[in-house]
C-alpha cells in the first residue's frame, strides 16, 4: 500500500475483523469502550512524568515505539467506530473545527467583542 486514507484503512480494519469473525463483536458500545481502554493505555505511558520528559518521550526508541503502537490502537477503534455508526470522521472533524473556531475566536477578536460589549454597557 502506497497511500494511507481514511476510507482504505477502515476498509482493511473491517477485513481483518470479518477474517477472524469478530465483526458480531464491533458493536457501537464493545468499540467505544475498546476505544476508551487503548486510550487508557496511551495515557498510562504519561503518567507520572513530568511535563519535560513527557516532551522528550519520543527520543527514547522503546517508548517512542510503545507511545506509536497505542496511537495506533486508539485511531483503529476511532475509525471501527466511526465504520460502524456511518460518520466520516474527517468531515466530523472539519465541521467540529468550524465550530470550535466560531465558540473560541482568537485572543485578540475576543477582546474586540468584550470591549464593543463595555461600550455599549456604558452607553445605555
Amino acid at each position: 500500500m502506497t497511500e494511507l486514507d481514511v476510507k482504505t484503512l477502515q476498509r482493511r480494519l473491517v477485513e481483518f475483523a470479518a477474517a477472524r469473525d469478530w465483526g458480531p463483536y464491533h458493536t457501537p458500545k464493545n468499540l467505544a469502550v475498546a476505544l476508551t481502554v487503548e486510550a487508557a493505555e496511551l495515557v498510562e505511558i504519561f503518567q507520572w512524568l513530568t511535563p519535560e520528559e513527557s516532551a522528550r518521550i519520543m527520543d527514547d526508541p522503546g517508548k517512542a515505539h510503545r507511545v506509536s503502537d497505542e496511537v495506533a490502537d486508539v485511531l483503529a477503534y476511532l475509525l471501527q467506530f466511526c465504520e460502524v455508526l456511518g460518520i466520516d470522521p474527517l468531515a466530523a472533524l472539519s465541521e467540529k473545527i468550524d465550530r470550535n473556531e466560531l465558540r473560541f475566536p482568537p485572543a485578540e477578536r475576543a477582546a474586540a467583542e468584550r470591549a464593543a460589549v463595555e461600550r455599549s454597557v456604558d452607553d445605555s
